[in-house]
Formats: C-alpha cells, structure tokens, sequence
C-alpha cells in the first residue's frame, strides 16, 4: 500500500492526514501552538513553532499502527493565508510572523490605495486589507526598520514550514494571490507593484504550481520524522484553495459553502479576465491554470456560537436547536445581521455590528435560533447574489462545516441560495486538498479531477423548496436593507465599545 499526507497548517494547531490510494484516512495527528497578542490588534506566531509542531505530526503518522513509513511516497500543504515570515540573508526569522488576523496595518492599507490607485484591483484583483501581506511588509519598514534592514525574503507561513523541511525556497501561485504582490491573471510576481513600494525582485520567493514537485526531506528532518529521505515534497497551497481542492470544487458551476468560525463562499473560475470589481477576493487556484472568487463572512459559525454561550450556556447545540425544523421560514418576521465583529463581503466595514429586526412578543428562543441560521445563510447569500449577477453560474453547492452538520441548515441553504446544496460523506477540509495534491504530484492521477473522483466522497442532497425559496426572496431584500440602514447608528456607537 502506497500513503501520501495532507499537511493542514491552521491558525491555532497543525493538523496531518494519512491518506492511501482508495482515498481513505488512514491516520491523523495535530499539534497546536500559540499565539501571541502582544498589543491590541497584533496576531502573531513563532515560525519555528510550526516546525516543531509539524515535524512532530509527522512522527505520530509514521509511527502509526500498520503503517510502514517507507511506504509513504509524498507530502503537501495547505495554510493560513498571508502571514508574513522575513527571512535574513541567513535564512533566518528576524521577527515573529504576523499573522492573517492581525489589523495595525489600516494606514498601510490607505497608502497602498494612494499609491496603485486603479492599478491595485486591476493587477492584483484584491483591495487592500488589513489581513493581506503587502501592508505587513510596509507596517515593518515603517516602525521595526533594523528588522526589515536585516529582511532579504519573505515566506507565507506554510512556505516557511516547507523550507525547514527541504531547504527549498518557493511559493505556490493561490498563497501568492493573497500577498498583494502578484499579478494574478498573469501568474508572476508584478514588477509594478514591487518598484512602486521600492521592493526588489530578490525579496519574493520562485514561483510554482501547488503539485509541483520542490524537494525532498533533509536528512536531518527524515530521522526526526521516521519518514524516508525519499519522500517527495510538493508545494502545496492555500487553505481556502485547498479546501476547494478537497471539496472537488474543480470545474464551472460548482460552489463552496463552508460555515467555519468565519463563513466562504467559493465559486469555481475559468475565466482569469473575470471582474468583480474587488467586491469579492479573486485568487488563483491550486488548480493548475484556474481561479477562484470567494466571499467572506465573519461571524458565521461564531454567531450561532455566541447566541448558544450567551442564551444557552450549557446546553448543547443539538438541544439549542431542538424544533428549529418546525419553525417556519423567516422566523415570525425576525431577522438577524450576523455582524458581530463587522464584515468583510459585500461590506468591509470594521464598524457595523449585529441587530435583531423585527422583534415582537410573540417570539420564542428557538426563534431567535432560527433567525441566527438564516442570517448567517443570507449573509453568505450575498456573495451568491454578486456572483450571479456578474453571471456566472451557481448549480450545485458542496457545503462543509458547521452548517454541513444539521439537516436542517442544509435545507435552509438549498432554499435560501436556491441551488442543489450536497453534503461530504468524508468531509477532511483543506488536509485532504493538500493530499490530492500530493498523490496527483506522485504520479496517481492523470488530473486532480480523476482524484477528485477517487477521493470525495458525496453524501445527501438537498434541492431547493419553492415555497420556501420565494419567502426567502422577498425576505433577503430586506436583509440586504439593514446594514444600509443601521450603519450610521453603528458608526455612532462606535465611542461607547469597550
């Protein structure tokens, strides 16, 4: 028997998938890390961490009962997107990483606008964020100049970790899109962007394809990990990418649905002209020659999450949501804006919060539970909307975490997106993305689709209710009212927030 493994490497803990050729688990480890919050807004890491900790997942597997480690013919990642890793001329750290959810960086962002105008969404298809890489990079020149003095390269974080494993540079093109660097239709670095912020070509890493084959394991590494010397290593690619790639979004018409602590909504893209005019991320895909456009919610899975620990403490989710299929849709007339730490798609908008709309006497907690759901589904049914607009096709709709979890949810999103919504028989999320692409850049596969075929899995599948999609119509255009309508409130109230 022949394994790869997915390397998974998260914001708060490394997760390592053993996978053999049917496409079956046959092995998991994590390991987790902290965080460090040194000042308001800061999110940062120790690269070295995520090395230890990897290296130490892949120890668990090899070791793993049944498993002959020499058996084990390739590894690749997926990652959090657009942390920043400076290297010195040594190859060295010279700061802590900072991370994807760190926010000091909202000056940076205002004179990355000043100075690309038009250009910016033109070449990199983004609009500056706070999250992104480029703004880090700034945020560094500008007030840690000794480090950025000593800084001849920067690394995205699961770049770093595969570095320390081979000893090989490289970054793959879907991390890359998230850097503000690249120029994304055309697959290379942009000179224009590079020399408007005085940054030479040697401060970015080669470029290559997610399942390009970069190394192999150092030795050093190999007998730390019990793995042979001779296993290969791909690059690997984001974890949004990624999470596509392990959901079989590979072809037009297929979207992504994923209800995390945040929420995406991943639409499938052919087409690398396609504009959205920076209302929604464009990024390339760890698919070769592809792309993807995504929408963000913030508080997706959190906001069901904060209403149970806040009205429910104790309970479990099974029992909060007990009925909640016997309510029918739109909740009585209430509904719920589920932007309890802003939002990011259609409105990036660090200061709107969450309402209630439309309470009355007559409602009920299980109510309120509803409402949570159907919030947060018409939330993501923003990114739908702009998505069909711009004309593009949304079909089949893979769903996968929290909200693939309730049969009820699933329903509420075949409803509320009004497409054919299917839950995963073996949902593995960006781990088993980063192992397809292992066992493609092995040689098992002709294409990443054929491995898509052998290994996702579909479950149940949930069509549209017509009844329930025309409630659902009429009220998403009231949704879409509030933020418009409670902005100026929530600007205001702004000064009260502790």
């Amino acid at each position: 028997m022949s394994y790869v493994i997915g390397i998974d490497l998260g914001t708060s803990a490394v997760k390592a998938l053993l996978v053999d050729r049917e496409g079956a688990v046959r092995g998991e480890a994590s390991r987790a890390y902290p965080l460090f919050h040194e000042h308001t807004g800061w999110s940062e890491q120790k690269p070295d961490d995520w090395v230890e900790a990897t290296i130490e997942a892949l120890k668990e597997l090899s070791e793993a009962a049944g498993i002959n480690s020499a058996e084990i013919e390739g590894i690749s990642f997926s990652g959090q997107m657009h942390g920043l890793v400076l290297l010195n001329s040594e190859g060295n750290p010279v700061r802590k990483a900072i991370l994807w959810n760190d926010t000091r960086t909202t000056a940076q962002c205002r004179e990355i606008e000043r100075t690309l105008g038009d250009k910016l969404l033109g070449i990199t298809r983004n609009p500056a964020l706070e999250g992104f890489t480029l703004p880090k990079i700034l945020w560094v020149r500008q007030y840690e100049p000794q480090a950025f003095e000593q800084s001849k390269l920067f690394l995205l974080p699961k770049d770093y970790v595969r570095y320390r494993l081979t000893g090989e540079l490289h970054m793959d093109y879907s991390d890359a899109a998230g850097t503000l660097l690249l120029d994304v239709a055309n697959n290379q670095w942009s000179a224009e962007v590079l020399q408007a912020f005085e940054l030479p070509a040697s401060f970015c890493p080669a470029l290559v394809n997610s399942h390009e084959l970069v190394g192999t394991l150092l030795p050093a590494v190999a007998q730390r990990s019990g793995l042979p010397v001779t296993v290969k290593v791909f690059a690997g690619g984001a974890d949004n990418a990624c999470g596509a790639i392990g959901s079989g979004i590979l072809e037009e018409g297929l979207t992504l649905s994923s209800i995390g602590t945040s929420g995406v909504i991943l639409n499938y893209e052919n087409d690398k002209e396609a504009d959205f005019a920076g209302k929604v991320h464009f990024f390339n895909h760890g698919k070769e020659n592809a792309f993807y456009a995504m929408g963000v919610t913030l508080a997706a899975g959190y906001s069901l999450s904060w209403f149970k620990n806040t009205f429910a403490a104790g309970e479990s989710f099974d029992q909060l949501l007990e009925g909640v299929g016997e309510v029918k849709p739109g909740a009585g007339g209430l509904l719920f804006t589920p932007y309890l730490v802003g939002e990011r798609t259609p409105h990036a908008d660090a200061n709107i919060r969450a309402s209630f709309i439309g309470v009355d006497g007559s409602h009920r907690r299980i109510d309120f539970a509803r409402a949570v759901m159907e919030g947060i589904t018409f939330s993501l049914n923003e990114s739908v909307d702009l998505f069909r607009k711009a004309g593009k096709k949304v079909e089949t709709i893979i769903s996968i975490g929290g909200g693939a979890q309730n049969p009820v949810w699933l329903q509420m999103q075949a409803d509320i997106f009004n497409a054919t919504v299917v839950a995963l028989e073996n949902e593995q999320g960006p781990g088993l993305g980063a192992a397809m692409l292992a066992a493609y850049g092995s040689g098992w596969f002709a294409s990443l689709d054929a491995c898509a075929d052998q290994f996702v899995k579909r479950g149940a599948s949930y069509t549209p209710n017509a009844e329930a999609v025309e409630t659902y119509a009429g009220l998403f255009r009231i949704y879409q009212q509030v933020y418009a309508q409670t902005k100026g409130l929530n600007d205001a109230l702004a000064a009260y927030r502790k």
